[in-house]
């Protein structure tokens, strides 16, 4: 029988390519999804087959990590293998803005998962998904001994969840992992992201539809790699022997003015000519850098980045130029139809 991993936070960028990677390698995968009124899978839409045929191997379930009950019932009901938590309110500008909803979610939302686990007795393996943003402040490089110094209640509530999913793991003996990760970022990384918001630009800009983006601090120093890499680390963590948190990165560091340059020079662009400054993208407490090292990853998962930061620009920027291509032929099409 195949084995069977639920994720949370399915719908997102992680979450899209978790699922694609956990389904190629024959799993059964169950999402949690929230109800809206609006359809919002648009990332996993290519993988859905209806339920009623026999080939399906992806579900999706309503509920949400605010619900402790639905996440009791859900869990009791699929019993995984494996449970992938990745849902939260990520963005770290934001959680300045709705900070009380943020720990909710990032924060608690962690261990009202893991208590649900407890609570049915469910032998699954955990990974939780822990963020370098928890480093904050700390000098780079960061590893898995770094001290923690959050600056944002982003980073705050993810300390919260990777101690939690730690104490879970000691005093119960939950088979439950942090990983770590760095920024990775991908074609559906969210378009308020630094990164995505940059590449569309420059893609909106070389089409004639726009002349200038705003952005925030060009200085912060970030570690960027590529989604689809860091998933399968994600995987790799809950198939060792034992448990352990590791750190996922490329080991390079870039600031945003760089990755900017590299977008924009990518598209034959002068970044000068359209980077506008704007205070409001600014953080209260800003994080100078961020540079992660993975030795302990390498050298016990066999897990090592391929894709930097100057060719993730490159990757970003042209799957945003073909996506407009994309929606500038469906609009003639339609507007031909109607003619």
């Amino acid at each position: 029988m195949s084995r069977i991993a639920m994720i949370t936070g399915i719908t997102g960028q992680d979450g899209s390519y978790l699922a694609e990677f956990l389904l190629a390698k024959g799993y059964e995968v169950h999402g949690l999804i929230r109800r809206a009124s609006t359809f919002n899978t648009t990332r996993i839409d290519h993988l859905y087959v209806d339920p009623h045929e026999s080939e399906a191997k992806l579900f999706l379930h309503y509920g949400d990590i605010t619900d402790g009950s639905r996440l009791v019932t859900l869990l009791a009901q699929v019993r995984p293998d494996e449970v992938y938590h990745l849902a939260a309110q990520s963005h770290v500008r934001v959680s300045f803005d709705e900070p009380e909803y943020t720990g909710d979610t990032t924060g608690l939302g962690t261990i009202r998962l893991l208590e649900a686990i407890r609570m049915i007795g469910l032998q699954c393996r955990f990974y939780q998904a822990s963020s370098s943003e928890m480093f904050g402040a700390a000098a780079p490089p960061q590893n898995e001994e770094t001290p923690f110094y959050p600056r944002s209640p982003y980073g705050a509530a993810k300390v919260y969840s990777y101690w939690v999913a730690r104490n879970y793991r000691e005093a119960y003996g939950l088979f439950a992992v942090n990983g770590i990760l760095f920024n990775h970022e991908s074609p559906r990384r969210g378009e308020t992201f630094v990164t995505r918001k940059v590449t569309r630009a420059v893609a909106r800009i070389k089409a004639g539809l726009e002349s200038e983006v705003y952005l925030g601090n060009l200085d912060a120093v970030r570690d960027w790699g590529y989604a689809p890499e860091f998933v399968e680390a994600m995987w790799l963590m809950l198939q060792h022997d034992e448990p352990r948190d590791y750190v996922v990165s490329t080991g390079s560091a870039y600031s945003v003015r760089d990755f900017v340059r590299f977008a924009f020079e990518h598209a034959d662009l002068d970044w000068q000519e359209h980077v506008r400054f704007d205070e409001r993208y600014l953080r209260p407490t800003e994080v100078d850098a961020l540079i992660g090292d993975s030795s302990v990853a390498k050298s016990v998962l066999g897990w090592e980045a391929c894709v930097h930061t100057p060719d993730l620009a490159r990757i970003m920027v042209d799957a945003d130029l073909k996506a407009l291509e994309t929606e500038g032929s469906a609009w003639v099409h339609r507007a031909w139809a109607h003619d």
